[in-house]
């Protein structure tokens, strides 16, 4: 009976051998690596977005250094070249280049808020989640394996006990069928036999009870718990996914939103292109450098054949420098308006240095700046003004006295300005009556037609009016009107004839000069002087700093005033020569 028994048993055994692989078809590795591999790929793909995000901050930045770098400086010339329309489309193009780089930063910012941030926070949520999971179905893994370790154990042990009940039962039959044994040794024999086999009964009874809660368990296992592990973990996966596609969107949306506005930037530089005008930047380009000179008259024939009756002194030096204009192939030339200033400082106070017209004009803005600042000072007096009548009337608000000294300060400071105006105002008109008009520019032409005498002593002063470092002087030279009467009958010349006509009169000696400096005498016009030397005076200073001298009979030249001390002397040159 145990024998039948045994071996229904171990074809159980072999069904729940054939059961037991089954644990090794739940995939469990291959899902860990699967989801594991999904957690490292959203890693992978935030570091793609930041890497994103960090590109962008840093072209925002370098767009601004750009825009910055080329906006016009303060008082410097950029800035006073900003009335021209192309350097206002620029300064426009480079504010929206600025506004172009705030809309990256945007797009940056976005990126880290409504991607890395989030995908950050979903990250571990989702790592928290799956150790969850795969915690909950390995338990249930080790809860089978443990049922099935215990059924395996009272399998064992029923079997065992089956095969002592087997051989106890076959040892009683033995001693039974022995007649040499005694009934005392036969009786003992059949109580072993039935111990075994009531300890197999029970063991039968214990590993069939294992058996139904084993089986109870696995399917449990198989077809409930493991199943809902899995369509959890599958549920993870697709939320993973999902998660994963909407960041994917957003970060074409980020791109798609911020469009608009770079359109509209886009829109703003081709306008402010548009808006390029090249007439009035060239009528603005007039207006700068429009100098207010004279346009020097037609250069007449000079005819050599006639005999040039002069004297020796007189054109003594003139010939010298003809012979050494010839020889160098340059003519000395005082046309001021036409010399390179290379002295590029601030200039005197009253803009002698500029011509006419831009003198007028800096002088009529300096009077305007001083009108401003004047009417600016007039609205804080008004204003201290009313706050004193308060205090007189309510003197708890405040002591009228207080507003005393501030506004004595400012009517110094109104007074001030207001004798600057009058100064300024003074030089502006000096120059307007000195610029000539349209009406006596004709007038002046014909007479030239006319009389070329009176055209070449007046042509002789209008060019005398520049000084060699560009400044303006209207004075007319003395020398040459007293010239210009000794000899009525001159040989004819030109406007651009005033060259020669000085190199050939020369100019008489007014006094001497002992330099004090040296002057390197560069530009044309000059003359260089070394520290200590003693010249002849022969033009003073008319008000624009500079003193014209002569070294010899060919060399003369402008020197600036204040390098040289002169000495007005009615014997000049022949205490020079003394000396």
């Amino acid at each position: 009976m145990f024998l039948r028994s045994a071996q229904s048993t171990l074809r159980l055994d072999e069904k729940l051998d054939k059961m037991v692989p089954l644990q090794k078809r739940d995939q469990f590795d291959n899902l860990e690596k699967h989801t594991q591999w999904g957690i490292e790929f959203i890693e992978k793909y935030t570091k793609f977005v930041k890497e994103r995000s960090e590109i962008e901050v840093n072209y925002a930045k370098q767009m601004r250094n750009l825009s910055k770098k080329y906006q016009p400086k303060k008082n410097s010339r950029e800035e006073e070249e900003s009335k021209y329309t192309f350097c206002q489309a620029f300064q426009q193009t480079l504010s929206e280049l600025n506004d172009y780089a705030g809309q990256h930063e945007l797009i940056s910012e976005n990126l880290t808020q409504l991607i890395i941030n989030e995908l950050s926070r979903f990250l571990q949520e989702l790592k928290s989640e799956r150790k969850t999971h795969f915690h909950d179905g390995r338990k249930a893994q080790q809860h089978i394996e443990s049922s099935w370790k215990q059924l395996e154990a009272s399998k064992r042990r029923f079997e065992r006990d089956c095969k002592e009940a087997d051989r106890a039962q076959q040892y009683f039959e033995k001693m039974d069928a022995d007649i040499n044994v005694t009934k005392a040794d036969v009786e003992k024999a059949r109580q072993q036999a039935q111990m075994r086999h009531q300890m197999a009964s029970d063991s039968k009874s214990e590993y069939s009870s294992y058996l139904q809660k084993f089986n109870q368990e696995q399917n449990d296992h198989y077809y409930t718990n493991i199943p809902s592990i899995f369509q959890k973990l599958q549920d993870m996966e697709e939320k993973r996914i999902e998660k994963l596609g909407e960041c994917m969107k957003t970060f074409a949306d980020v791109d798609r939103q911020v469009l608009p506005i770079v359109d509209k930037c886009l829109d703003g530089m081709t306008k402010a292109a548009e808006s390029v005008e090249p007439k009035t930047d060239s009528k603005q380009v007039v207006e700068s450098y429009k100098s207010g000179f004279e346009p020097p008259g037609d250069v007449e024939f000079e005819d050599y054949g006639l005999a040039m009756k002069r004297t020796v002194s007189e054109n003594s030096l003139s010939n010298s420098r003809e012979v050494k204009d010839k020889s160098t192939g340059k003519g000395k030339g005082k046309l001021w308006p036409f010399i390179k200033n290379k002295n590029k400082g601030s200039g005197p106070e009253d803009f002698s240095h500029l011509p006419p017209e831009q003198r007028r004009k800096k002088l009529q803005g300096k009077i305007d700046d001083l009108n401003k600042d004047i009417q600016k000072e007039m609205d804080k007096r008004d204003a201290l003004t009313k706050m004193k009548d308060v205090y007189v009337k309510n003197p708890q608000m405040g002591d009228p006295a207080s507003v005393d000294p501030r506004l004595a300060e400012i009517g110094e400071s109104i007074e001030k300005m207001q004798s600057e105006v009058q100064k300024f105002e003074g030089w502006l008109a000096e120059v307007e009556e000195r610029m000539p008009s349209k009406s006596d520019t004709q007038r002046r032409s014909v007479i030239y037609e006319t009389q070329n005498n009176a055209t070449t002593v007046s042509n002789n002063c209008a060019q005398d009016r520049e000084s060699p470092d560009g400044s303006y002087t209207e004075e007319q030279n003395s020398e040459t009107q007293v010239k210009a009467s000794i000899n009525p009958n001159p040989t004819p010349s030109t406007p651009d004839d005033d060259d020669e006509f000085d190199d050939e009169e020369t100019l008489p000696t007014i006094g001497t000069c002992k330099a004090l400096y040296p002057f390197e005498g560069k530009n044309e016009g000059t003359i260089a002087i070394a520290e200590g030397e003693l010249l002849y005076v022969i033009e003073q200073d008319k008000g624009d700093g500079w003193t014209r001298v002569r070294r010899n009979e060919e060399e003369e030249g402008y020197v600036p005033t204040t390098y040289v001390e002169v000495f007005l002397e009615t014997n000049a040159k022949d205490s020079l020569k003394s000396a």
